[in-house]
């Protein structure tokens, strides 16, 4: 009769497991990254070109010049078409009857620092309504 051998897989310990962080290939990663964001960030740096309006010279700063057609809005709400006061019902008919009569459709308004944003904002659109082309927005009141 023969005789069985019998096979016993041994398994051997592979020791200690090793605590360290391999960094070899995070410090590859890292370089490649710096030298890519080194090559592309000089094409980056292009030049915007800004078209700047003229200015032009007032005589004095509590006059509106003629030809421009000023909406300001007071932080209280009370709104004037070129220094005249206009309630905010009839608003959009004035300047719908201002801006029939001109050929330059264009609107400035100047709202105070404490004006309500959502009435800016009706000031702007009812503007439009009234037929303003152009919409410009200032930053400061002129002194009255």
């Amino acid at each position: 009769m023969r005789s069985r051998r019998t096979r016993t897989l041994a398994i051997r310990p592979m020791g200690q497991q090793s605590s360290e962080i391999n960094v070899t290939p995070l410090v590859d990663v890292v370089l490649v990254l710096l030298i890519i964001f080194m090559v592309v960030t000089p094409l980056l740096e292009k030049d915007i070109g800004v078209k700047v309006p003229a200015t032009e010279q007032v005589q004095s700063a509590s006059q509106v010049p003629q030809s421009q057609l000023v909406v300001q809005l007071a932080a209280s709400g009370d709104l004037r078409i070129n220094d005249r006061p206009v309630d905010e019902a009839s608003y959009v008919a004035r300047l719908r009857d201002i801006l029939a009569e001109r050929f330059d459709k264009t609107v400035f308004v100047v709202p105070e620092d404490g004006a309500n944003y959502g009435r800016v904002v009706r000031v702007l659109d009812g503007a439009k309504q009234a037929g303003a082309a152009v919409l410009g927005v200032a930053t400061e009141v002129t002194p009255q």
